[in-house]
């Protein structure tokens, strides 16, 4: 009877982290989803003051912060704070492209596009 009991319990609790499992990787799925279907839209920086602004933009398991410095109308620095990234940890190069050519119509890391458009999200966030 104890056996009975014993298996019972161990198929309630496989069936309940199955029945997780499965709403965690749906939740994923879709905001992957999203964020490769998301439009990352440039900013005009002629309408942007002297400053430091600073952005943040999540789609799980991706969590980016940044602060973006502007001088003249330029953007001249991009600081990730925070990238919680999985594996698009080769994303962040991306600040480089968004400097170098004052936009964030920039392309995508290959092999990171997910962090990659989660960083330009939050830049334009900061920016907004």
């Amino acid at each position: 009877m104890r056996k009975k009991r014993l298996l019972l319990w161990i198929f309630g609790i496989v069936t309940i982290l199955v029945i997780i499992g499965v709403i965690v990787v749906s939740q994923f799925t879709g905001n992957m989803t999203d964020v490769m279907t998301m439009q990352i839209d440039d900013v005009n920086l002629q309408s942007i003051d002297d400053g430091t602004y600073d952005g943040h933009f999540k789609a799980l398991p991706i969590d980016v912060v940044v602060d973006v410095k502007i001088v003249d109308h330029e953007i001249v620095d991009i600081d990730i704070l925070k990238h919680i990234n999985g594996q698009g940890g080769a994303a962040e190069t991306i600040v480089e492209d968004v400097i170098n050519q004052q936009t964030l119509l920039v392309d995508t890391i290959t092999g990171a596009t997910y962090s990659s458009k989660v960083i330009l999200k939050a830049i334009s966030n900061a920016l907004e």
